[in-house]
Formats: C-alpha cells, sequence, structure tokens
C-alpha cells in the first residue's frame, strides 16, 4: 500500500488557505486511499524567533483542528513530530549527508534570512538545516508520496537527493519519494493582497480567514476583499487577481468551476455575498467539531499517543538500519 507523509507547521492559527489547499485532500482523498501519517511538526516552528508557551498552544489547536476537519485515527496516523525521536535522530544523519551549498541554495532560506537580517534578528542555524530534518520526517516512514505546494516542492527534491545519495554510499536504507501536487487544492491568496498566499504567520490579519474566525469576522473579511478596477465579473489570474480569488473560493467550497460562476454575477457584491455563505458553510461543521474536542481534550491527548506509538513503530526500524548503514555502533 501507498504511505504518505504529510505535515504542518503549528506557527499561526490555521487558515481557510490551509484548509482548501491541504487538509482537506487528506481528509477526503489521501487517509483513505494510503498508508497516512499526518504531523503536527513542533520542531520546524523552532527555527525562528518564537513564544514557547503560544507553540504549545497552536500544536495542540492544529492537533483538534486535524480531526475537526475529518481525519480519523481508524484510518490514518495523526501525531505531534517531536513525540518521535527518531525525527531528530535521523536528522543528524542526513545533516552528515548534505552539504553546505544545498542548504544554502533553499529559497525558503534565502527569504527567511534575508527578512530576520531585515528587522535587525540573528539567523539561527536551525532555519539553514530545516530542510534536512524536513527530509528525515519524510525518509524515517518510507513515504512514497508527499502532498505538498509549489512552496515546498524544492524541499522533496533535496529529499530525494538525500535518500539516493545515502542509498549509494552506505546501502539501501530509505525509499526514494515523489512530490505529488493535490488533487482536490485551491490555491487560495490574501482577500487584501490577492497577489500573495493566504498564510497563516503572516503579520497583516485583515485579509486571511482563520478556521476559528467568528462568523461576522469571516462574512466582513470577505466583503471587505480587495476587488479590481471595472465592474465585469472575469475570471483573470493576471488581470483581475482580486475577483479571481474570490471565484476560485467560491468554487473551491462548493464544487463549482471559477470560469463558469464568473458567469452567473453581475456585481462584485453579490459574488462577495455568495463566497461568504460558501465559506461559512464549509466553516461551520469544522468549528462545531473543534467545540466538541475542545470540550473533551483526554480525547485528543489519546489520539495524539496513540498515533505517536504508532509512527515510532514505523520509523524505528529504518532510522535503525540508517544507524547501522552509516557505520555507527549498535546501542546494547
Amino acid at each position: 500500500m501507498t504511505r504518505i507523509f504529510s505535515g504542518i507547521k503549528p506557527t499561526g492559527h490555521l487558515t481557510l488557505g490551509n484548509y482548501l489547499g491541504a487538509v482537506r485532500q487528506w481528509v477526503e482523498v489521501d487517509q483513505h486511499k494510503a498508508d497516512a501519517l499526518f504531523s503536527v511538526v513542533d520542531l520546524h516552528a523552532l527555527t525562528v524567533e518564537h513564544d514557547p508557551a503560544r507553540v504549545r498552544r497552536l500544536s495542540r489547536q492544529t492537533a483538534t483542528l486535524l480531526l475537526a476537519a475529518g481525519l480519523e485515527p481508524a484510518q490514518c496516523t495523526v501525531f505531534v513530530q517531536s513525540h518521535v525521536d527518531e525525527h531528530t535522530r535521523l536528522s543528524y544523519l542526513l545533516e552528515c549527508t548534505a552539504s553546505d551549498g544545498e542548504m544554502r541554495r533553499m529559497i525558503q532560506y534565502k527569504e527567511k534570512s534575508a527578512r530576520e537580517r531585515a528587522a535587525g534578528g540573528s539567523v539561527r542555524l536551525s532555519l539553514l538545516t530545516y530542510p534536512v530534518l524536513m527530509a528525515a520526517d519524510i525518509l524515517a516512514y518510507g513515504a512514497d508520496e508527499v502532498p505538498v505546494g509549489d512552496d515546498q516542492a524544492q524541499h522533496v527534491e533535496l529529499t530525494r537527493d538525500l535518500a539516493v545519495r545515502f542509498n549509494q554510499r552506505y546501502g539501501q536504507t530509505f525509499t526514494v519519494p515523489k512530490a505529488v501536487l493535490p488533487s482536490v487544492a485551491a490555491r487560495v491568496m490574501d482577500l487584501q493582497d490577492p497577489t500573495a498566499k493566504m498564510g497563516k504567520s503572516h503579520a497583516e490579519t485583515a485579509g486571511i480567514v482563520y478556521l476559528l474566525d467568528e462568523p461576522d469576522v469571516v462574512r466582513r473579511k470577505i466583503m471587505r476583499a480587495v476587488t479590481d478596477s471595472g465592474t465585469e465579473v472575469v475570471h483573470d489570474r493576471e488581470t483581475r487577481p482580486g475577483i479571481a480569488n474570490l471565484l476560485e473560493i467560491l468554487a473551491a467550497c462548493t464544487g463549482g468551476n471559477p470560469a463558469e460562476l464568473a458567469g452567473v454575477y453581475s456585481s462584485y457584491g453579490a459574488l462577495k455575498r455568495d463566497t461568504a455563505d460558501a465559506v461559512l458553510e464549509v466553516l461551520r461543521p469544522l468549528q462545531e467539531r473543534h467545540a466538541e474536542l475542545c470540550a473533551d481534550p483526554g480525547h485528543v491527548d489519546a489520539v495524539l499517543r496513540e498515533g505517536a506509538g504508532r509512527a515510532r513503530e514505523i520509523a524505528r526500524p529504518t532510522v535503525d538500519a540508517a544507524y547501522r548503514a552509516i557505520g555507527l555502533l549498535p546501542a546494547y
């Protein structure tokens, strides 16, 4: 059976973009078609300045939202990355396989380190090496497929390179995974800046719909979404990015086609109202289930504990084999 691994960082509250762009695919497709593991990759949240208490809160909230969205522990493995030591055990071996040049070529490192320096901060070593930890996340489980967006494809290519290099140097140890672009994913852009992805870590939040936003907040953000010059409703991401974004959100929520939906509307206001209604209908059951899970924290704890145990059983033999292959003396 195909094995899938995917993770999500607890660096901010989950957004509509996270749901339509990734989590919905996990729920509707991936957990049913494969041996799937989904992790809250909390160690990745430590690569930049952070508040420890906030990371803990967001890690729990993220895990709870994944369950509320429909991930079923009977169908897949849901766990927190730091609860499984094999991630960090393997990461060091892969650091000994990767090169400095490979790390510095990573686009996200270039962008994030530039922002850190511009803000007067220092760049943590972990920001440089975190793609290796991401590779360890994937390779420890023998994943065949990694559902990712375009912004993470480079990291999966690095993972493939490291797996091939390790196998050639030390013997066949790792499955070489491939990146898979989600088939039902939507690319959701910021409502106030439709040329930028709706991100959970952005400082400006007026254009971001969070999964736990109150209904009136969701409606207000969508009704205030930036639109384009002119009045004709057309789906053209190049010349009408604001309207295109609204049409794509509406299509993703209703199962429609953005270009066809454009022909239904004669005004921006009507499009915004229907988009708000559709988003609220998508969020309503998720928010209701989230409230139920928050009222039973012991259930979430049990799911994460069992998930970590299952993940550990899968990862340990591969990581132990990597330790032997690279030349480390077995522990007694």
